[in-house]
Formats: C-alpha cells, structure tokens, sequence
C-alpha cells in the first residue's frame, strides 16, 4: 500500500503522516514523554519540546538540556532513530546522562495526534485495541461516560482495569483503521516487558501512545532493544492482526506450542466442554454467604446431568465461593468450605461421568479483612508475620490497602517477585496442586496473568516497573505447572502474551468491551493455534435485556473457537451473566440449552477440525439483518450472524451461526444462504 511519511524534529513532533496520499494526523504531540523519579520517588515528566538543543544526523536525533525542568537533569541526553521504507518505520529511543538520584520510569513513544474517535469528526476513524481480547472502538465518548473505563493516569495502587500489556491489553499492539487504509502501531519486543497501550481524548483530537516501562535502576541508561513499528495496512482490523501474528511467530514466548503439538495438553482440551459456573454460598457476589441449594456439593449433581443430556456436553462444573476462608479473599483458599469428604465425592462423581471440575482462585491480593464473611480477619496475621514487607510499595516506599474487589474485602497487593510475597502465594496454593481438580483459574482479579505496579526499593527487583515483572511471573507460573502436573491453570481475561504457555484456559472477558466499542476476535485470530479459553461468567456484562443476549454472546464464544459457559442459579435456572442482584437475570432455560446442544453437536461433528486448533483468518462479508442492544451508556447494532473464517492448510472455511429463534437469510460474496434457527453451518471459500 502506498504510503509517506514527512517527519520534522526540530520542535520535537511528527508534522506528517500520509497514506494513500491524505494526510492523517490532527493536531501535534511531542514525539516522547519521559518520566523519570527522584530519590524520594517523585516525579519528573517532561517532553521533546523541553529540550534546549536539538541535534539531527543519520537517522537519529539527539535531545539535551533539560535543565529548564530540572536543574539536576543539565546532563540529560535522550536519542531517537528511525529505519524508514515506503510503507513502514521502526522507532527506538534511548536516554541516559542521569545522577544516582534519579531513575527512568518509562517513556511514551512514539506519540500520535490523531482525529478524535466520533462520527462528525472530519478523518475520524476507528481504533482498534488489545482490550480484553479485542475492540474496535468507534465513538471515544463511550469510554468516558463511566468511571470504571474512562482514561486515567497509571499510578500506585493498581487499578485492575488499567489497559496494561501483559494484563487486560493481551498482546502490545494497536491500530487506527479509516475507510480506506490503517495505521498499524506496535512494540515488537520479545522480552515482552510491561506497558500501558492507551489513548486520551484533548483539545479535540486523540493522543494514541505506548508506555514502555524502563525497569532501571538509579543512575543507569536505559535503551529500546526492540523497534517499535508504524506500518500501513488494510483498512480492516484482520490487516493490522497479521502484521502482528507474523512477528508473534518469529519470537515465540518460550515454552509456547501449537495445540495440534501440545503434547502435555490433557485429553479434554479439545472436547471443548460447556463450563457451568455457579456458587455455593449466596447467590451473587455482596450476597449473605450462607449455603445455597447446590450445597452440600453433591446436591448440584442432578442439574448438572439434566444439563449435560439436554445439551450432549462434557460439563466443567466451576465452583465460586468455595473457599474455607472467605469468597474471593486470597490468599488462602484451601481446604474446601464445609464438608471436604462430599467435596471430594462430588469430584469424584464428576469423573466417573467423564466430566471436569475446577475452582476460581483470586490472585495475588493478600486479605486483611473479608466484608463477605465478618468473621475472616487477618489483622494480627499481617502485623505478626511482618506481611507488609511483601506487599507493593509506592514510589515513596509507602504502603497503601489495595483498591481491587473492595466490595469483597480489604487489604493489600502482594508483590511476587519478593521473596516473602512468592513464599506466601506458593504456600498458599501448594495444597491446591495436590488434589485431582482438572483446573483453576489461579489469578482471578490478576488479568492477563499479570502482577501489579511495585517501587520498593527492598524486594530485590528494580525500584520501578518493567521487564522484570514478566520475567517473574514467567517464573513462577513455570513452578506452579511443574507442581501440578495434570490440571490446567488460567487467568481473569485471557492470559497476556508472555504467560500464554502457562495459563492455557482462561475466562474470556470480551463482554466487558461492548461498554467502551464492539468485541472483535483479535486474541483468537493472533493465539488461536497456541491456546483457546472459555466463555466464562460473564461478570460486569454492561448489555442490558430487552433482548436475550446470552444466546448472542454463547454464538459469539463458540465462533471464535472458545467453550461457551453458563451460569447456574441454584433453583436450576440460568443467569444472564455473574455480579450483583441486578444482573442476576433469568434466561429461557430451554432455549439456551437448545443452541448449545446444536453448536456442540456441529462441533463434534464438523466444526473440530478448526475451532479446536484452526488458524483464523478474515471472513468474507456477510450481508445480514441486524438488531440494536444497549449497553447502559448508547444503543449498538450487531449483526444477527456470527462469522469467522478458518484456514486449514487444505482449504478454507467460513463459520455462520445464528443463535436466535427465526431462520435468517443472508449473503456471503454471491452466494445466499439460509440459516436456520439457532444453527451453525459452514462453507467453503
């Protein structure tokens, strides 16, 4: 694809940026932010236009003289190089010239001005996101109408929806996509060290960057090892997913395989089973946390059964609320609540059947007081066991409670990469991996498998974020699948690049995304071959029912390759999706069971060969009716047929599937087809 590039340095900015001959920036921004910290942990940020001199030559501009910010920083240098042909250029950026006083946090770059993201603005596009598996995002507007999603600064305690990679940004990527060509923008780093991939709306335009995180030490240089890319592409998002697969398998995580070559994978992986979710204390998460119907464990037995005849499904039964101690209040979760030996016959049943069982863990916070179960208090535990040195500090090396899940407990974020924080959370879950439990989703509340922001200066990891927290977790999820040989762990979102030979079945959160765009299967197309999850719980799902969405949401699930999930209410209904009382809404029963009976038998009888371990690959366009749904903030159109496309090496095949209960009739390049009620078909192209 025809593209330029006019890059001008002498105020420290991108004037140009062309394709197909039209020019796409709105607006300018310095080309970097730098952010660095002082010996008591402030901060000092500054930008390319601070510089007092500026100096061009072969490719590389040189920044100094800094001192107008901060007289100590006289010494300051900071280097940026390009490599540019016709349709793509590799960034790097490099910085040193500090005191022991100071330290580089992270650097923003190469930053984009770019036209606001909504339907009046003139060049206005779409951006695609890593988000909790994959968004494009239309409308900027939808993100800031809630607290929960609108733009916020990355600062200590961690935020759990912070759009960090390696954790609910799944892979270090973005794109912005107009009608007639994309701007692919992405860290090729196989290190895969953390950052924050993000945008912001100002002065009416769209800042788009990527934080990369330095991980220095006082007084030390740091340097970009990899190249950070723009690139034309296609206008659609599979364009952008391409050009980040192919480099994605140039530098394979370690330890990564495809399933169909996964030999350690267990036998079930590829039946794809129906996940049926549910607690057994309350009734939703802030519920009075007494028993429920489904307890004691084997009460749930009968619906259960009734659920596998009706739908012909192997069943993962996954428990909430299992916990002796309290509901999510990590650590300790061992042993099960009440009676263990009903506990362990209900597993054992469930086996005996051919069916799963596995658990919800909740992470890496470490629990001072549960607001579920009054009498789980660990108060005198933390002051008596010194549990405050394991904890994340701030810069400042103070120590602040946690602001995750505080509607289930207080307390702190452990820090796994000191040495107490690891010894706990191995303890902790160490009599886990000794019981004969098919899987567990070991980092609920840690999403993407990642850990949180730490500055302490006494854990033995460098006193600010960076590659070493991947390279931490890598090593502790490696010891944890070593212990626990035949059970499979997964994360809260899909598990983020780094860790997905680890944490190869996970809950898949894209419901989460129809609050700030419309879910788009990137993690699948990218990872698809490597790993798949399930549906999950749903949790947070913002679509409100004036229409059924559950059947939507399991088509989608099943489409992209994943096992759909449902919730189970202890009078054996079925939820809408997990959270409080107002989300504990009840779907027709029967009808949802019907579309899973038929998308699992399409998949056991066709759909395996590629849903199981398929490559993904862009679909034809499907002409389609559509329907509206709303997601609390604005109506949103979907189409009424799901489809993928899959790549088999011999030939090619495109999924259709409609979930609901009138037959539809819809075109796929010539030909047209007709869908019947809550079906799947499949068609060669």
């Amino acid at each position: 694809m025809p593209s330029t590039m006019n890059l001008k340095f002498s105020k420290g900015e991108l004037t140009s940026l062309c394709l197909n001959g039209r020019e796409r920036l709105f607006g300018s921004a310095d080309i970097f932010q730098l952010q660095l910290r002082d010996s008591q942990g402030e901060a000092i940020l500054l930008g390319a236009r601070d510089a007092a001199t500026v100096r061009s030559a072969c490719r590389c501009t040189t920044y100094s003289d800094f001192s107008s910010v901060n007289e100590a920083l006289g010494d300051l240098w900071v280097k940026v190089k390009i490599n540019k042909t016709d349709n793509k250029s590799d960034w790097s950026i490099s910085f040193g010239g500090i005191s022991e006083e100071f330290c580089f946090e992270y650097t923003d770059f190469p930053r984009l001005s770019l036209p606001l993201l909504k339907d009046n603005q003139e060049g206005s596009g779409q951006l695609l996101l890593p988000y909790n598996e994959g968004v494009l995002i239309s409308d900027a507007s939808l993100r800031e109408a809630r607290d929960a999603t609108k733009y916020r600064e990355i600062t200590y305690p961690s935020h759990g929806s912070y759009y960090m990679f390696p954790n609910m940004m799944q892979s270090q990527m973005c794109a912005y996509l107009w009608d007639d060509a994309g701007l692919y923008y992405g860290a090729h780093d196989p290190k895969r060290g953390l950052k924050n991939v993000d945008y912001f709306c100002c002065d009416n335009r769209l800042i788009l960057r990527i934080r990369h995180y330095c991980g220095a030490d006082f007084g030390k240089d740091w340097e970009m090892d990899y190249p950070t890319v723009l690139q034309a592409v296609g206008s659609e998002w599979e364009s952008a997913a391409e050009v980040y697969r192919e480099w994605f398998e140039s530098e394979l995580p370690a330890g990564v395989k495809k399933i169909k070559d996964n030999t350690a994978l267990p036998e079930w992986y590829k039946d794809s089973p129906l996940v049926v979710a549910y607690p057994i204390r309350g009734h939703f998460d802030r519920d009075v946390m007494t028993p429920n119907k489904l307890y004691p464990y084997t009460n749930a037995e009968p619906i259960l059964n009734e659920i596998k005849e009706k739908t012909q499904s192997r069943i993962m039964a996954l428990l909430m609320h299992w916990e002796s101690t309290a509901p999510w209040a990590p650590p300790y979760v061992w042993p099960p609540f009440g009676d263990v030996d009903n506990f362990n016959k209900f597993r054992d049943d469930l086996h005996s059947s051919g069916d799963l069982l596995g658990l919800y863990c909740s992470g890496f916070g470490y629990t001072e007081k549960s607001c579920l179960v009054e009498e789980y208090d660990n108060t005198e535990r933390i002051e008596k066991e010194g549990i405050l040195d394991a904890v994340c500090a701030a810069p400042d090396q103070s120590v602040s409670k946690s602001i995750i899940c505080t509607m289930q407990r207080s307390g702190y974020d452990l820090c796994p990469a000191s040495a107490k924080g690891k010894e706990i959370v191995n303890e902790a879950y160490a009599p886990l991996f000794k019981e004969a439990v098919d899987y567990i989703q070991i980092l609920d509340q840690n999403h993407g498998g990642g850990q949180y922001l730490c500055y302490s200066k006494k854990h033995g990891h460098p006193p600010v974020p960076g590659k070493w927290m991947t390279e931490r977790m890598q090593e502790l999820l490696h010891g944890w699948n070593k212990e626990a040989t035949n059970m499979l762990f997964g994360c809260e979102s899909a598990a983020g690049e780094p860790f997905i030979g680890e944490l190869l079945f996970s809950d898949n959160r894209y419901e989460l995304n129809f609050r700030i765009g419309v879910p788009v299967p990137l993690y699948s197309y990218i990872y698809h071959e490597y790993l798949r999850n399930f549906m999950g719980n749903q949790c947070g799902c913002p679509l409100t029912e004036p229409y059924d969405t559950l059947r939507y949401r399991l088509a989608y699930s099943f489409a992209i390759g994943d096992s759909m999930s449902i919730l189970l209410r202890d009078d054996g209904g079925i939820s809408s999706f997990w959270g409080s009382k107002g989300a504990f809404i009840t779907m027709d029963k029967e009808k949802v069971l019907t579309l899973v009976k038929n998308l699992t038998s399409f998949y056991k009888a066709e759909g395996k060969s590629f849903l199981s371990d398929g490559r993904m690959i862009a679909p034809l366009k499907v002409d389609c009716p559509d329907f509206t749904v709303f997601n609390q903030a604005a109506s949103l159109r979907l189409p009424s047929v799901i489809s993928t496309a899959w790549d088999l090496g011999d030939k090619k095949l495109q999924l259709l599937v409609n979930p609901y209960d009138d037959e539809v009739t819809c075109t796929v390049g010539e030909r047209q087809l007709k869908l019947a009620p809550m079906s799947a078909i499949s068609i060669e192209i």
